[in-house]
């Protein structure tokens, strides 16, 4: 049996010594690629590698020491104009193709305050998408407090030109001394209030449309920080952003599609560093995130019908039950996991059989008692041969699936139920040169020391 520690060193969701590899899409494949577009006038020129397909931008070497304070104030501001600047140049400085040649991506130690700014902008659009009665109080906010307009939907059609300052919505992160004193005024409100995001009406659909687009912009660059080895430690150990994901994740029937995703796939990249007690840590709170919250929210998404997201929940389960100080939250839902998994096994798409071949090898290598309820589980010996005799197009997960039965076979409780497939291994073990050696070893420890009376007498090849 492989030493769980080995993996926990490198990452990978087998234990390998290889580092696991990080999922994921460019940021131009989705449906918010349009704001990208206009990056190119901002942070550099268009030129195109011979090595490329494809046009890139080069990103000036310089350009985020330069302006990472305009950077991280330009998010903090809340206007559309100079978010939409600060979004189209992140998401230059945070994404690298694979075989691209231009500098590596900036790292966030490069830009102080960076994450907690782009996360500010997710938790705008998450604070007016909730239900009014889950709606947090105003965020205080140093630049845009005192301006009339932020940019964002209807917001110049319905101020006239007699009105006061608008009053702002309870997602809008105004001060809270800007609140109370407007709460005082004896004033009445002008007429663009009825049309905001806490009036009366809330007609303005379209400034809704556009924060959303943003949170989800921001989700990307976040993401693409993610990816970079430099980033994991500041990420895996920031609490806020871990609890933002994380309610994105729980959220996912009503959000937005592309945000629930990246949301998924900055934690599956965080993973292997992932310590799901940083949420009873003494760490600031802001959302109040419980590690059986966390993990619920993580269930949902492997219970997902999206190919995608339970693909990816599945990887996640696989790398977080690789450091013991998750296990304590992780096992009290073993059956659960193990019954999803089996099922993922079941589909024809190679992905989903990898993703949970990969969590069942690194669960049964944790107790005694994982593996004994994932041998009693329904179909799960079934289809682990099957994937070997299939086999599946990547030998890595046969061999993994051949390991996973191993592991079964040394508990002398599940001998019985592995004796019914006795057979079987012997047919593996004559027809797949590649798997001789593990089954060789699996039928040794079936027929070799017997755990009762009847399993002596049915241990016996050719009975």
């Amino acid at each position: 049996m492989q030493k769980r520690e080995q993996g926990k060193q490198s990452g990978a969701p087998g234990g390998s010594a290889t580092p696991s590899a990080k999922r994921g899409r460019p940021f131009g494949s989705g449906t918010n690629s349009s704001l990208a577009a206009a990056a190119a006038a901002a942070v550099g020129d268009s030129i195109a590698p011979s090595t490329l397909l494809g046009p890139s931008l080069q990103v000036h070497s310089a350009f985020a020491e330069q302006n990472n304070k305009r950077i991280v104030l330009a998010l903090q501001s809340g206007l559309k104009s100079e978010l939409t600047w600060a979004l189209n140049a992140l998401t230059l400085l945070s994404f690298k193709e694979k075989d691209e040649v231009r500098k590596d991506a900036t790292p966030l130690a490069k830009i102080p305050g960076l994450l907690d700014a782009l996360l500010q902008v997710v938790d705008d659009w998450r604070d007016i998408a909730l239900p009014r009665v889950l709606t947090k109080a105003p965020r205080v906010r140093s630049l845009g407090a005192n301006s009339a307009v932020t940019g964002f939907g209807n917001g110049y059609e319905t101020l006239n030109s007699g009105d006061s300052i608008p009053h702002p919505s309870a997602g809008s992160g105004s001060s809270n001394k800007d609140v109370s004193a407007q709460k005082s005024s004896t004033k009445p409100r002008p007429s663009g209030w009825w049309f905001e995001e806490d009036g009366l009406f809330n007609l303005d659909e379209e400034g809704r449309a556009e924060k959303q687009l943003c949170a989800v912009a921001a989700s990307n660059i976040i993401r693409n920080f993610s990816f970079m080895p430099d980033n994991e430690i500041a990420m895996g150990q920031n609490r806020h952003c871990l609890e933002t994901m994380f309610q994105c994740l729980e959220d996912y029937v009503t959000e937005d599609e592309e945000l629930v995703t990246n949301a998924l796939e900055t934690i599956m990249n965080l993973g292997p560093l992932l310590d799901i007690r940083i949420f009873s840590s003494s760490k600031p709170s802001y959302i109040k995130m419980t590690e059986k919250r966390a993990v619920q929210a993580i269930m949902g998404m492997l219970g997902s019908a999206v190919k995608a997201w339970h693909c990816a929940a599945a990887e996640l389960l696989g790398r977080l039950i690789l450091n013991p100080d998750n296990e304590p939250f992780l096992l009290p839902f073993a059956p659960q996991i193990y019954r999803r998994l089996v099922d993922l096994m079941s589909f024809p798409a190679g992905d989903a059989q990898a993703a949970a071949i990969g969590a069942l090898y690194n669960l049964a290598e944790v107790n005694m008692d994982c593996r004994l309820k994932l041998a009693s589980e329904r179909w799960a010996v079934d289809r682990l041969l099957k994937v070997i005799k299939t086999p599946h197009p990547v030998p890595e997960v046969c061999r993994k699936a051949a390991l996973i039965l191993e592991n079964l076979v040394l508990e002398p409780q599940n001998k019985p139920l592995l004796l019914a497939y006795e057979n079987a291994f012997a047919e593996m073990l004559f027809s797949d040169t590649r798997y001789t050696d593990t089954f060789a070893r699996i039928l040794y420890e079936l027929t070799s020391r017997p755990s009762s009376k009847v399993a002596s007498a049915r241990g016996i090849w050719g009975m």
